[in-house]
């Protein structure tokens, strides 16, 4: 049977939630995605600090984890659609602050500062309950499917953002910021259309007992706990792509639509991979997989930093996306399945403030060592240190690095040979 036949693999794109939330999802991501290139790009020709831009990741990344745990509650408690509708509309908001202060012409650079306050305040919001409202659009035979639909959608506007948000800022950051406000309308319209799924509601009042219930149920299960922290540590320290805009201008001497070409490399490697993963989903050695993924990101960025070709840095990039999607895909799949609906967005929002810390806090990390070392040196040590941390964790979680299946797949064999 062909995998694109309506009974085929990618049948799950017949249902007009799925799609719906997918070319939202795409279009909101291609948004932030240009928007960010040009950020980079314009504190950096403000400022010419490399600490400033580290700043740009911890202007984020702040808010996200003061309101994550509540996000989460949020997310349980009140229709998933509509806070991912309602933090669209903030980021929208935030586009169109960051062209009325481009257009004001100031040098003084805190109001981006104060605009990605806000952004990473409605992503606190948003990440949760986006993760935990897929899980309720597609059956469970589905859903490794549309996890991987969902990322390669994710990964093609990742691809596509950096590239245009770099062609379009020779018209001026304003441009860039305008159109991204315009793509976040179209988001907006695009989720606002789509029908939400029941979802198992919990009513429970807020308190440090339910805002804590998603951490409690990660730490409870070994094999969920050593994916997300290995994710959190190892990009922690490998994050070099928020130094990318002062690599390209000092190490390879290029320019912005260059910049936008590295920023894409590591999309394009993601999205091949999460295209494979959808026609050929990973059932066996899953725990190889996920650490081999991470030791790739790992051995790309030390690639990275010690090259000066723009080639190699495109193809370590590209490497680095690939090894990065292997390890995501695994590692979302294993919390959905292993999550009961009624806690799903309390212990996405632990995951989400793993991934967070792994890549705001990994790009402040990356601005501070390079100020500190130099950037070629940060971006070295930061490989290094990735790959020593994956081989720490495979001691600390042997049962994960030896996974072969997922839980889910031997609790289904189970059932059927107890049904036999």
């Amino acid at each position: 049977m062909s995998v694109l036949s309506p009974t085929g693999r990618l049948a799950v794109l017949r249902n007009r939630n799925v799609s719906f939330y997918l070319s939202s999802r795409f279009l909101g991501t291609l948004a932030v995605q240009m928007q960010s290139v040009a950020i980079g790009w314009q504190v950096y020709q403000i400022t010419h600090s490399l600490f400033d831009l580290g700043l740009i990741g911890l202007a984020q990344f702040a808010p996200f984890l003061v309101l994550i745990l509540w996000a989460g509650h949020v997310a349980d408690t009140h229709n998933r659609r509509k806070i991912v509708i309602a933090c669209m509309a903030t980021q929208l908001l935030c586009s169109l602050l960051l062209v009325a202060f481009t257009l004001s012409g100031s040098k003084t650079i805190w109001p981006v500062y104060a605009v990605l306050v806000l952004f990473g305040s409605a992503r606190a919001f948003m990440q949760p309950a986006s993760q935990a409202v897929l899980r309720n659009l597609v059956s469970t035979k589905d859903f490794s499917q549309a996890v991987a639909l969902s990322s390669s959608t994710f990964q093609v506007s990742v691809i596509a953002g950096p590239v245009l948000g770099g062609l379009l800022y020779v018209f001026g950051p304003n441009v860039v910021y305008a159109v991204s406000s315009t793509l976040l309308v179209i988001a907006v319209l695009l989720m606002s259309g789509t029908k939400s799924a029941p979802q198992a509601m919990n009513k429970a009042p807020v308190s440090w007992h339910t805002l804590l219930e998603g951490l409690r149920f990660v730490w409870s299960r070994p094999i969920v706990l050593g994916a997300i922290s290995l994710d959190l540590f190892a990009v922690l320290f490998g994050g070099a792509t928020a130094l990318l805009p002062a690599y390209a201008h000092d190490v390879l001497h290029a320019g912005p639509t260059s910049l936008g070409l590295l920023r894409t490399a590591p999309g394009a490697g993601a999205t091949l991979c999460s295209i494979a993963l959808a026609f050929w989903p990973i059932t066996r050695k899953v725990g190889p997989w996920m650490f081999g993924g991470v030791a790739l990101f790992g051995a790309a960025t030390v690639t990275m930093g010690l090259t000066h070709s723009f080639y190699v840095a495109l193809v370590a990039l590209f490497l680095l996306g690939a090894g990065d999607m292997v390890s995501v895909y695994i590692r979302h799949l294993l919390v959905q399945y292993e999550t009961p609906d009624e806690i799903r967005g309390r212990v996405s929002a632990v995951n989400a403030v793993f991934i967070g810390a792994s890549n705001e806090l990994g790009e402040f990390e990356s601005g501070l060592t390079a100020s500190w070392f130099g950037l070629v040196r940060a971006i070295v040590f930061g490989g290094v240190a990735t790959l020593v941390v994956t081989g720490t964790w495979m001691k600390l979680f042997p049962v994960l690095s030896r996974m072969d299946r997922f839980p889910h797949h031997d609790a289904e064999r189970a059932a059927k040979a107890g049904a036999t």
